[in-house]
C-alpha cells in the first residue's frame, strides 16, 4: 500500500502528500493532465504562466501606487492578481516537483523581467518596459 496515495477511508486517491517527479498527476482538475505527456507539459507551461503573470500584475499594482492612482482598475488588478497567486498555490498542491520548478522559476522570471533594480537599469525607466499600456 502506498502511503502517500492513502485516501483515509481504505480507499486510493491521486493526491500526493509528498513531493515526486512524474507526468502523473491532478493540477488544478480532476483527471488533468492525465497520462499524457504533451498535457502535463501543457499544465507546466500554464503554471509558469500563471506565476509570470502574478509578478506583472504585482509591478503594475505597485506603479499604480507610486503614481497615487487608485480606484476600480486597480481594484479590479488586484483582485486578479489574488485568484492568480491562489490558482499558483492550488497547483503546487499537486505535491509535484515539476510543478514546483516552473513556479518557482515562473515567479523569479517575473521578477527580474518586471520588478529587477538591474533589468530596469538596463532598459531604462519602467515605462521603457512595454508594459506603460496596463
Amino acid at each position: 500500500m502506498d502511503h502517500n496515495m492513502d485516501h483515509g477511508d481504505g480507499g486510493h486517491a491521486l493526491t500526493h502528500m509528498t513531493f515526486f517527479w512524474g507526468k502523473n498527476s491532478k493540477v488544478l482538475f480532476s483527471g488533468w493532465p492525465g497520462p499524457h505527456t504533451g498535457m502535463y507539459v501543457l499544465a507546466l507551461f500554464l503554471v509558469f504562466a500563471l506565476a509570470f503573470i502574478v509578478e506583472l500584475l504585482s509591478s503594475y499594482l505597485e506603479m499604480a501606487h507610486e503614481k497615487a492612482s487608485c480606484g476600480l482598475v486597480s481594484v479590479l488588478v488586484y483582485g486578479l492578481r489574488v485568484g492568480l497567486t491562489y490558482l499558483v498555490m492550488l497547483a503546487l498542491m499537486s505535491f509535484n516537483a515539476g510543478v514546483f520548478i516552473v513556479a518557482v522559476v515562473g515567479h523569479s522570471l517575473g521578477f527580474f523581467v518586471f520588478e529587477s533594480r538591474v533589468f530596469k537599469r538596463f532598459c531604462g525607466h519602467s515605462e521603457s518596459l512595454g508594459y506603460g499600456w496596463l
